[in-house]
């Protein structure tokens, strides 16, 4: 009969516990328990999808109806529901270098254009050079932003983009040096335009951070791998507006999605499941696992208020698509627009993983005004128009406090 020891010591070498565990008790211990959540709370949600419609090695007409499908299907479920601020879902879509198909891009374009989401770099590759990585990232960015109006600006108008690595091993993360190659990877993304990764969590992989449950920056060192395993936590510390061009002091932004060990839900009845903050087949979003996610308290230091939630899928997988365009996810957006017609205290906003780091910036900058005038303050869309909802902002019901309708001036709410 297996003993829950041994169950134990199975899941500390399968789950490659020893790397991120005891860093996850100090963080609870530190940060998180025992803590009540504030209120008013806002909960920024992103979904950071590794989209491979080629997944499984499928011919072009397969790949092509499975874009077709979000693009049929996304609006028509979700364009009913809006945010606190008036805001459809949004969803970003990291779609793979090295499956470049420019139909599946102008496909993700149209849905893009309505207001449903944005186009970032996803990249898989083993054995990689520097040079061909520079190479590969600046052809790309290029392609992305000016045949298919995809990516983001920065204020002074160069190319920005979000990425997602491949096989989650940023930075070349995994122990064995496969699917990367690069120890200098962090420095050629901040080099290229890179505006963040959102690779993390990456649990049960070996290529999980010891920094978890965490938005900060990491500084590459080219002489060792996983550069990221270590960083600083950002916090508000600036006085006036002044918009943090992404890579200013030669570090990345790593924005990290939930992490935690799921006590409800026991293997063997005593072992604790992972929560990693993945939407798949079976693991579907729910009120639960959004309470999970908002303990995480992923933010900026000194603005509790605003919690940060990145979650991950793989949305053209066939076993996750029925569930992201299905009756799950649909009772997901119908469970956040119950809890905040019932509580005063909660918003929610869907946002893109650039508007995100807008918001990240903002909250470090010490703003102290609401959600809606920040999503585009810095980084902005590289779309063709502005990208708008489909319906006007006046339903906003559950946004205590009146947003401005401009830019930020000299009277604006900053510490």
């Amino acid at each position: 009969m297996r003993r829950p020891l041994d169950g134990w010591n199975t899941l500390w070498q399968r789950r490659h516990l020893a790397s991120w565990l005891p860093f996850y008790v100090i963080d609870g211990l530190i940060r998180r328990w025992g803590r009540p959540l504030p209120s008013p709370l806002s909960v920024i949600l992103a979904i950071a999808d590794h989209y491979e419609p080629q997944n499984g090695g499928v011919d072009q007409t397969t790949a092509l109806k499975r874009v077709e499908r979000w693009v049929r299907d996304y609006p028509r479920l979700f364009g009913g529901f809006k945010d606190c601020d008036g805001r459809p879902p949004r969803h970003t879509f990291f779609h793979p270098i090295e499956m470049y198909d420019p139909r599946e891009l102008d496909g993700l374009a149209e849905l893009c254009q309505a207001g449903f989401g944005e186009v970032e770099l996803h990249l898989h590759h083993d054995g990689d050079t520097p040079e061909n990585l520079r190479r590969t990232l600046l052809e790309a960015r290029d392609l992305y932003a000016h045949r298919h109006s995809q990516l983001a600006r920065r204020p002074d108008g160069q190319l920005a983009y979000g990425f997602v690595h491949g096989n989650w091993a940023l930075d070349n993360s995994r122990p064995d040096g496969r699917f990367c190659g690069i120890n200098n990877e962090l420095d050629i993304l901040r080099e290229t335009g890179c505006y963040g990764d959102f690779t993390l969590p990456s649990a049960p992989s070996p290529t999980q951070t010891r920094m978890l449950n965490a938005i900060y920056r990491a500084w590459d060192d080219p002489d060792r791998p996983k550069s990221h395993d270590r960083g600083e936590r950002l916090r508000a510390r600036r006085r006036s507006w002044d918009f943090p061009t992404p890579g200013h002091d030669r570090s990345l932004l790593i924005v990290q999605g939930p992490l935690l060990l799921d006590w409800s839900n026991r293997k063997w009845g005593v072992l604790p499941r992972l929560e990693n903050s993945n939407l798949q087949g079976n693991q579907v979003p729910t009120g639960v696992r959004l309470d999970r996610w908002i303990s995480a308290r992923i933010g900026v230091q000194g603005r509790p208020d605003w919690i940060f939630v990145k979650l991950h899928t793989h949305g053209a997988n066939p076993r996750n698509i029925d569930m992201l365009l299905g009756d799950p996810m649909v009772r997901f957006h119908e469970e956040l627009s119950r809890r905040a017609a019932e509580d005063s205290g909660f918003r929610y906003h869907y946002v893109t993983t650039r508007e995100m780091v807008n918001l990240i910036s903002a909250a470090e900058a010490g703003w102290e005004g609401p959600v809606e005038p920040m999503r585009d303050h810095g980084l902005v869309w590289n779309g063709r128009g502005e990208p708008k909802p489909k319906s006007s902002l006046s339903g906003r019901s559950c946004e205590a406090a009146a947003s401005p309708s401009s830019a930020p001036s000299s009277s604006a709410p900053f510490r």
